[in-house]
């Protein structure tokens, strides 16, 4: 089904000398600056987190159940304002958006830096959790998705093999070298200069809307508009409204499924550490498994992505469910460093899968007219989920001194959501 009606914020080709004058299709350097927005949002993911959590417990003399309430609440508040992120997305275009809320976020960062209190650093959570997990996560895997559509599916891998290397690989482990050199509050402070004085401006610079603004198609291998034609040409693709694409199964399978991985991993991530010590672990072998997380991650990013096309994504939802439940029984049994990596694989593996299923699934059910808007709901419903993992975790660990009753209950989920998953398939439009 073909539909040309134009996109929000696409009223007439614009001229861009940077965007003409490039010697290659211009989505590359979407691809890269994109990419690099989605490893910058490290500083507020929980895999960068984790390696803070042991000096907030220390240094600032609060609990670990109380550090992980806060972190529950400042993710779950962050996340409403997912969907007004994604109405202005679709309504402004992903530069504007990208440059304010990376702005936000480098002075977020410096901010966790200073932080004195409890109160302080459930604000500090709750900036660093809307701002960089999830409105620069959202603009910059929009922003993608706004340029690159038949190979979208290889595109999404490229990106999530880079995020997985060097976000999830490399950043963990030089938190945790800079730590001991400069103190945990310096090093909050770089990761917000990093921002500010790295992406701002090339966010700035080089990112744009949207191919069709510039006389572009997506992909750079369909026929270029002119000026004398419609902006408003698409490439055939269905696009729904977010009311039509809530009415359809996959719509909630999916999102339930996305997020009950985000909760349960967030859950694994922020008590990495602690889960590691309970096993006779020690912390440095916990930050080293974030390398084979990322390799795996990488890998299986880059492998789904291209085969994305090809393999139902009800499938790849299923095997990730499942393989999610599986780490979860697998975390209380990390009893030597060889079964700790193998745990890291498994956990990259349905982290790569995660990642290409909801780099990938929106927009290719649902269009790219209405992304942003259905993408926010989205991915607050996701973060909203990563902020229900950290909370019974560390309560259980205080409680019940052990987070195995937990761990196996929560496996239940997956394996549940996992068995949907088949069951259902792409949407139809009922005409």
């Amino acid at each position: 089904m073909r539909l040309n009606v134009s996109h929000p914020y696409t009223p007439a080709i614009r001229s861009s000398r940077l965007v003409k004058g490039f010697p290659i299709f211009y989505g590359w350097i979407i691809l890269l600056v994109g990419t690099l927005g989605l490893i910058m949002t490290a500083p507020g993911q929980t895999y960068a987190v984790s390696i803070f959590i042991e000096h907030f417990i220390n240094d600032l003399g609060i609990s670990r159940s109380l550090v992980s309430t806060l972190y529950t609440i400042g993710t779950l508040v962050g996340s409403f304002a997912l969907p007004l992120v994604g109405q202005q997305i679709d309504r402004r275009g992903p530069r504007l958006m990208m440059s304010v809320v990376v702005l936000l976020f480098g002075l977020a960062c410096v901010y966790m830096g200073i932080v004195q209190n409890a109160i302080m650093l459930g604000l500090g959570f709750m900036a660093i959790r809307m701002l960089g997990q999830g409105s620069l996560g959202l603009i910059s895997q929009n922003v993608i998705n706004q340029w690159w559509v038949r190979r979208r599916g290889t595109m999404i891998g490229i990106s999530g093999l880079l995020v997985s290397l060097v976000g999830m690989g490399a950043i963990p482990n030089l938190i945790n070298w800079l730590i001991p050199i400069y103190g945990w509050r310096t090093t909050y402070a770089l990761l917000g200069v990093l921002l500010l004085f790295v992406m701002l401006p090339l966010a700035v610079a080089f990112v744009r809307n949207q191919p069709e603004q510039y006389g572009l198609q997506p992909d750079g291998m369909m026929t270029p508009l002119t000026s004398s034609s419609s902006a408003s040409v698409e490439p055939a693709e269905e696009n729904w409204t977010l009311p039509e694409a809530m009415r359809t199964p996959i719509f909630w399978v999916f999102m339930l499924g996305l997020s009950s991985i985000a909760m349960l991993v967030t859950g694994l991530f922020f008590h990495m550490v602690s889960i590691f010590n309970d096993n006779g672990l020690s912390a440095t072998v916990a930050a080293s498994v974030f390398v084979p997380i990322a390799a795996t991650t990488a890998v299986v990013n880059l492998g789904s992505g291209i085969l994305v096309d090809r393999v139902p994504i009800r499938l790849l939802m299923a095997i990730a469910l499942f393989l999610q439940a599986t780490t979860l029984i697998m975390a209380q049994f990390l009893q030597s460093v060889q079964i700790a990596f193998l745990y890291g694989v498994m956990l990259g593996i349905m982290l790569g899968l995660m990642g290409t299923i909801n780099g990938v699934s929106w927009a290719k059910y649902y269009g790219r007219r209405h992304l942003g808007s259905i993408t926010g709901v989205t991915s607050t419903v996701l973060i909203a989920g990563s902020a229900l993992g950290p909370m019974p975790f560390g309560i259980a660990r205080d409680m019940l001194g052990s987070y195995n009753l937990t761990l196996t209950a929560a496996a239940v989920i997956p394996l549940i959501l996992g068995l949907a998953s088949l069951f259902v398939d792409r949407p139809i439009r009922q005409n």
